[in-house]
């Protein structure tokens, strides 16, 4: 038996050409006409998309090799404007050199600076400063602007090369600044070596280039002639030279060939503030490829068009056979799934059509309803005389545009609320054949319109029962939106009070923003600018004239249920806290008196002792003079020397009976610009004469120049007598050697939270506070001494943070040993004012 020949197929093996034919015969007749169509249109495509890929490659390759060379040619120029800087600032490290080893004077400095400006037009000036930027001679080229011009002598200003004198002298090394402009015409480059005469900075040689200059004669002309060439600076702006835009034109508009060659690159050793850029012309243009592209693509296009215009005459059809199938299947769908009753009647009443959604809500079938007259299934028997008359003027056109509310009864009897829409039903000749009719259940949103009005009731209810006044209207308008009824008895029914409540808090200086309200800033977010008020605090306390009454106003914005945007104002009573506040204000007031004059009451055999010294000396010099005059023993010149000694002991006692007098005079607190070193004098004149008594020593340490504060001076050196006599206590207390017996007053400027303070410091060396009291001691009428009253403290501290500062007080250790207590505190700077 002969063997099966290897070129028949094997059995169950399936050829590509069998696959494709069982394939195609099984698709239907109409996918079969819709491939055949298709293939002529995908077969142009791919030819017209192999063209433009072709076409796509050879240009960008094109634009490769352009791109190549300018990239080449920029950094050509670019090493080539290197070079000839290096040399510039080699030649001018050679001068700098022999200045700083007093090779060269003003002449030779001179002649050279001349030799290089003519001999490289670039170089406009070439200046020799000394270390205060005094010009000491510079010689500019013929054609450079008369500003660069500079005498011997002149200073020049500190921002000359945007500061770069300084960096200079700190980095002893030679810079470049950025590009600058002279009168605003001439763009220049500031090269400054410095000069360093036996490791000492002695001033600097400046050397200013025309940025016009370095393009014209520091590129290439090769490169000029092939390249529209421009120094930039860092923004991009044209120092020198222009900027070629090519214009896209032909093939040139296509996406892939619409970007111009252009290279830029930093001019070293200048840095990123001179960039030179470089950007091709065009050369030459490719008709014959343009062409070819063009009636390629003009075949293909046509091609195309009459391919698809063939495919949609073959669907025209199909789409006709298949319209009225779609379009039934969707009114259909459309029917089934909506929610909302149909019903449609013809001119005489007679329902003649009613979709699914009615079916459902009335429960009624389609079979009961079609044909049916007035009075229909769903009409509640109790209803019928008013449903009539609804029908009647429903058939001759006369319903609102907002439909009307009719109750509903269900085939189980139960009664529902519906709400019906009426529109004419025309035909396709324009002809009214009846009218349609939407219904709607509202049994749910009445229910819940009606809970919201018992809801607002409430609501009403409770506002009106506040003791405050609460209202709301519209940003820019005088309408009030709501009132309760506290404001409508303080202010009326109008919308005056509202608008005199916003206008008062808004006249009230705004505090600033803290960190601990900074999301109430949130709330304004997208609020529309120009319709919000003037008024920037959410809370102000105002006083109304025609109520006689102190009230705290609070606003808030919040969109009001039309959407307009609205600010309410809540208005509290708050006259019998106000006086409150000013009886406390007035009690605290004559406490800060009581103590002060309880700190003198203390200090009296101290200063009695030391107002002791000066009479007693005024006593001598006077009996002295009285004697020797009787004698007839004293000359005018010694007697003119013992008045003056006299009248110099009674102004010493005087200026402490002053002092002493302004200290204990009770008066209302008034925060002036206060100068703290006057301060701190008037509190260690009086401090100190209680510490010289326990013979402790103060030593006192005060800032140069520190700022003044808007403080009460008097209620300051309270404060500060009050700690230092505290500490002289404490010393006493611990009973101290002689050489630990000492205070430190030290006052410094610093930074607290960001702003600008003063700080008191006091420090003794004491046995401390016990740390289980350290949080007790500004307790009103506690005391860690036995005959403390317990107010000294608690009035410092009272005091300080009236003038917005902090009082504190820690413990001062030596291992585990207390050494002494510090107290602190500090005044933030208001205002500055230079002294």
């Amino acid at each position: 038996m002969n063997a099966p020949s290897s070129s028949a197929p094997r059995r169950g093996f399936v050829t590509p050409l069998q696959w494709w034919r069982r394939w195609w015969r099984g698709l239907s007749p109409s996918r079969q006409d819709r491939l055949v169509s298709i293939g002529p249109l995908l077969s142009v495509l791919l030819f017209l998309a192999a063209i433009v890929a072709a076409l796509t490659y050879f240009t960008l390759e094109e634009a490769d090799r352009e791109q190549e060379a300018v990239t080449r040619d920029v950094e050509y120029a670019q090493q080539r404007l290197r070079l000839r800087l290096i040399e510039r600032q080699e030649q001018l490290m050679r001068i700098a050199r022999d200045i700083s080893n007093l090779d060269i004077e003003e002449m030779e400095f001179n002649f050279q600076a001349e030799t290089l400006v003519v001999q490289y037009p670039e170089l406009l000036a070439i200046t020799w400063l000394n270390a205060r930027r005094e010009v000491v001679t510079a010689y500019a080229s013929p054609s450079a602007p008369e500003a660069l011009n500079r005498p011997s002598g002149q200073t020049l200003p500190a921002d000359t090369a945007d500061g770069l004198f300084e960096l200079v002298r700190d980095l002893r090394q030679p810079l470049y600044s950025r590009p600058q402009s002279i009168d605003g015409r001439e763009k220049t480059v500031v090269l400054l070596v410095p000069l360093n005469e036996q490791g000492r900075f002695s001033g600097a040689v400046m050397a200013e280039y025309s940025i016009d200059g370095l393009l014209r004669f520091g590129v290439p002309t090769e490169v000029m002639a092939r390249y529209a060439v421009a120094l930039l600076d860092e923004q991009q702006q044209v120092l020198a030279g222009s900027v070629h835009v090519p214009q896209a034109t032909g093939l040139r508009r296509l996406p892939w060939a619409a970007k111009p060659h252009r290279y830029a690159m930093p001019v070293a050793p200048i840095g990123n503030s001179l960039i030179i850029q470089a950007v091709g012309y065009r050369t030459s243009r490719d008709s014959m490829g343009e062409a070819f592209f063009w009636v390629v693509g003009a075949l293909s296009a046509l091609t195309v068009w009459m391919l698809l215009a063939n495919l949609r005459h073959s669907r025209r059809r199909l789409q006709a056979q298949r319209a009225l199938q779609v379009e039934t299947n969707f009114r259909r769908a459309m029917e089934n799934s909506m929610l909302t009753g149909m019903r449609a009647l013809d001119m005489q009443g007679r329902i003649t059509y009613v979709n699914p959604a009615f079916c459902s809500m009335t429960g009624w079938t389609e079979e009961d309803l079609i044909g049916a007259v007035a009075p229909f299934p769903y009409w509640p028997e109790s209803d019928i005389d008013t449903l009539s008359a609804r029908l009647e003027d429903e058939l001759h056109g006369r319903t609102t545009p907002g439909g009307f509310e009719v109750p509903v009864k269900r085939k189980n009897g139960s009664i529902f609320y519906a709400r019906m829409y009426v529109s004419p039903l025309i035909d396709g000749q324009g002809k009214q054949t009846g009218w349609m009719t939407s219904m709607t259940d509202i049994t749910e949103p009445k229910r819940i319109r009606e809970e919201l009005t018992a809801s607002y009731e409430r609501f009403t209810t409770v506002l009106d029962s506040l003791d405050e006044a609460i209202s709301v209207a519209p940003l820019s308008s005088a309408e009030l939106l709501f009132a309760n009824r506290m404001y409508q008895t303080w202010f009326g029914s109008s919308g005056r009070g509202h608008r005199k409540l916003v206008e008062l808090s808004s006249s009230l200086p705004a505090s600033p923003l803290s960190t601990d309200n900074q999301d109430q800033v949130d709330v304004l977010a997208g609020l529309p600018t120009d319709a919000l008020f003037e008024a920037a605090a959410d809370s102000a306390e105002v006083y109304v004239p025609e109520l006689h009454k102190w009230l705290e106003v609070r606003t808030r914005y919040l969109t009001w249920v039309d959407g307009r945007l609205a600010q309410m104002v809540i208005a509290t009573d708050i006259t019998v806290r106000r006086q409150a506040e000013e009886q406390a204000a007035l009690q605290q007031e004559r406490a800060e008196a009581a103590s002060r004059l309880i700190t003198m009451g203390e200090m009296a055999s101290s200063v009695a002792h030391e107002l002791n010294q000066p009479l007693t000396a005024i006593s001598n010099y006077s009996s002295g003079m009285i004697s020797r005059l009787k004698r007839q023993q004293i000359t005018p010149e010694e007697l003119l020397g013992a008045l003056e000694k006299t009248a110099r002991q009674a102004q010493r006692a005087g200026q402490i009976i002053q002092r002493i007098r302004a200290f204990v005079k009770r008066s209302e607190p008034n925060p002036t610009l206060s100068d703290v070193a006057q301060m701190v004098n008037n509190a260690t004149e009086l401090a100190d004469i209680e510490l010289r008594r326990h013979m402790i020593r103060l030593n006192t340490y005060v800032a140069a120049r520190l700022p003044k504060l808007m403080v009460d001076p008097i209620l300051i050196e309270q404060v500060l007598i009050n700690l230092l006599k505290n500490a002289g206590e404490a010393i006493v207390q611990a009973q101290r050697p002689s050489t630990q017996r000492h205070v430190e007053l030290t006052v410094t400027p610093r930074k607290i939270e960001g702003n600008d303070a003063v700080e008191f410091t006091v420090k003794d060396t004491g046995l401390g506070i016990p740390p289980e009291k350290l949080e007790r001691i500004y307790e009103a009428f506690y005391s860690t001494k036995a005959e403390g009253m317990g107010i000294g403290l608690k009035l410092c501290r009272s005091i300080v943070e009236s003038h917005h500062g902090r009082l504190q007080a820690r413990n001062l250790y030596n291992g585990t040993e207390i050494t002494g207590c510090e107290f602190s505190f500090w005044i933030p700077v208001s205002t500055v004012v230079n002294t």
